[in-house]
């Protein structure tokens, strides 16, 4: 059962929903105006940054399939292949995949870095670290997998179990982070905050509607999945039906908007589902905050093995000498 301060909370939410919500405010009205501006901006930046890691992936799979006569013969046959000086871990393409998986690898410890070094601000918002964070790990699988020739061994094997391991929980860890409300800037919001976000949408898609910004929010409403202190992994399953249940509340609202032209369509579906997206998370704020913890002593151990047995790799063959450029 929630606590007191937890059922206050939620009562100014509602009552903040409730009264007023036809009016906007002049800071609300600004960031009406200025949405459809930085929508663009982000869906621009998107786009190159999807086609950049899109085109690597590509070009890694490409020489993956080229390669794959060498990467299922065994060893003894590898040896001899005209194609063994550039496919091996320490050729021409295997190291050059190696050296762009150890320049990713310690890019992608800037992230908790930049978490905790608040001057390093001008370098961007923590919610787009995190998605490059995020967007750039997932590449790390198939590159190592392309340095070390297919074959996971010792050491190497251990390393790249624990990758997959970090690569795998982080896509949870995201999903998760997305479901804690936040302001543009990764700067998680409080009641207060979400209450008044809530209401400008509810005003936005009303205006556009010609609805009642009560009427939205019932035709919005879904029904919780799960209640304050089920278990982890039962906490976590509402939050995905939450979702489908949300995509569907969504989905019905726009298809009744049948008078409307696709484009407003589109976007009141966008500001729809932000809104109704806001309400689950108000409702869900403190089970999934207490998910995020597990999930961050669950993340952290396997990163830090990931990274010692990158580290003790890369020394290994500096020291050996075991580069085509050394």
């Amino acid at each position: 059962m929630p606590d007191r301060g937890t059922v206050a909370l939620y009562s100014q939410l509602t009552d903040v929903v409730t009264m007023g919500a036809s009016v906007h405010t002049p800071v609300e009205a600004a960031i009406a105006v200025g949405r459809p501006k930085a929508a663009e901006q982000r869906w621009f930046g998107r786009r190159w940054g999807s086609t950049i890691l899109g085109a690597v992936a590509v070009v890694l799979a490409v020489i993956t399939v080229a390669g794959l006569p060498y990467y299922a013969a065994p060893m003894a046959v590898r040896a001899r292949s005209p194609l063994h000086q550039w496919l091996r871990p320490s050729g021409y393409v295997g190291q050059t995949a190696g050296i762009l998986a150890a320049l990713i690898f310690f890019f992608l410890w800037l992230y908790p870095f930049r978490k905790k070094v608040r001057w390093l601000a001008f370098t961007g918002a923590i919610a787009k670290w995190l998605d490059v964070h995020v967007a750039t790990a997932l590449l790390m699988p198939l590159i190592v997998g392309l340095h070390a020739g297919w074959r996971f061994e010792g050491l190497i094997g251990l390393g790249y179990a624990a990758i997959l391991v970090v690569c795998a929980s982080g896509v949870v860890g995201r999903y998760i982070y997305s479901r804690i409300p936040r302001s543009k800037t990764g700067v998680e919001l409080d009641m207060g905050q979400v209450g008044q976000e809530r209401r400008a949408l509810l005003t936005e898609i009303a205006a556009a509607t010609k609805l009642a910004p009560e009427q939205v929010e019932h035709r919005l409403a879904t029904v919780p999945s799960v209640e304050e202190g089920a278990g982890l992994l039962r906490t976590f399953a509402g939050l995905a039906r939450d979702d489908f249940n949300r995509w569907r509340a969504v989905h019905r609202f726009a298809t009744d908007m049948t008078a409307l032209d696709k484009k407003t369509i589109r976007r009141v579906s966008q500001l729809a589902s932000r809104e109704a997206a806001l309400t689950q998370q108000a409702r869900m704020l403190a089970a999934t905050q207490r998910v995020f913890r597990f999930w961050h002593v669950a993340h952290r151990p396997f990163a830090i093995t990931a990274l010692v047995a990158v580290v003790v790799h890369v020394v290994v063959v500096i020291a050996l000498g075991a580069t085509w450029f050394w």
